[in-house]
């Protein structure tokens, strides 16, 4: 802490503090002239007003830089599954009675083939983000993205789905069909989206979910079709605000490319 000292002739102003210790030659006695008096005062306020004006933008500049988001995170290598975990079912016997893993990864695209029920999840708990996915789908698809939820346990399979533990974002092949709380960008089975604005099975979709604290904004396909404010839908006032994120695989194919998160400061 500096401080900025006067001393006045006054008998009953002896010295005042206000915040910065002076060059020496500003500190002021009783011998000096009214003019003298005059002029070093208005320098040391000038002194103080600065270095307020200083601390005020250092301030600001924290307090901004606290608030801006990181780099994306390029979650998928496009060439194996590291950084993830697979979940429930991981493997499969194909129409050949062949041992086949459900999530691989084909052409630089993460590939889910439908058979069984699990997630795969990104080994990396989060709080406040953005979770960029592009994703298509194959015919009859059902599959989901989780985020805030734990890990999941097959003994424990109702209480650690993301649909319950956290939350599930819903995808289905269900294009034109009427918004619901099972649709395709439903919180699923709590809050329907405001429009289905999904693809057809064999397009490419771009799904954005951003979420910082309790509020959750998803973007489909460059639509806004969720913005919620989870402290004011009583079925999830009490949802994690914290937790892990995943792809569901829950029937039939569908294929990921470019996930990617954004960690963000909470505002």
């Amino acid at each position: 802490m500096i401080v900025l000292q006067f001393r006045f002739a006054e008998a009953d102003c002896d010295s005042i503090r206000i915040g910065i210790y002076p060059h020496p030659h500003f500190v002021m006695n009783n011998t000096m002239s009214p003019k003298k008096r005059t002029l070093r005062y208005g320098f040391a306020t000038l002194a103080l007003g600065l270095m307020m004006l200083t601390q005020s933008v250092n301030h600001e500049m924290l307090a901004d830089q606290s608030t801006q988001p990181s780099e994306w995170i390029e979650m998928f290598n496009g060439q194996d599954l590291t950084g993830w975990v697979a979940e429930g079912v991981k493997e499969y016997n194909d129409n050949d009675n062949q041992v086949k893993p459900v999530w691989t990864v084909k052409d630089g695209l993460l590939r889910c083939d439908g058979n069984g029920f699990g997630f795969l999840r990104y080994d990396t708990e989060v709080t406040d983000f953005v979770y960029h996915v592009e994703f298509r789908m194959g015919k009859q698809c059902n599959s989901g993205l989780g985020i805030r939820h734990v890990k999941y346990e097959v003994s424990k399979s109702t209480a650690t789905r993301p649909s319950y533990s956290g939350y599930e974002i819903q995808i289905l092949d269900d294009e034109k069909s009427e918004p619901s709380k099972t649709s395709t960008a439903s919180l699923y089975r709590y809050v329907a989206p405001t429009a289905n604005s999904v693809k057809a099975a064999g397009e490419w979709n771009t799904i954005d979910i951003e979420c910082r604290g309790p509020k959750i904004r998803i973007t489909l396909n460059d639509k806004l079709v969720q913005d919620v404010d989870q402290t004011q839908v009583e079925e999830i006032r009490n949802k994690p605000l914290h937790g892990y994120v995943s792809v569901q695989n829950h029937g039939k194919l569908i294929e990921f490319r470019n996930l990617k998160l954004k960690k963000m400061a909470n505002k």
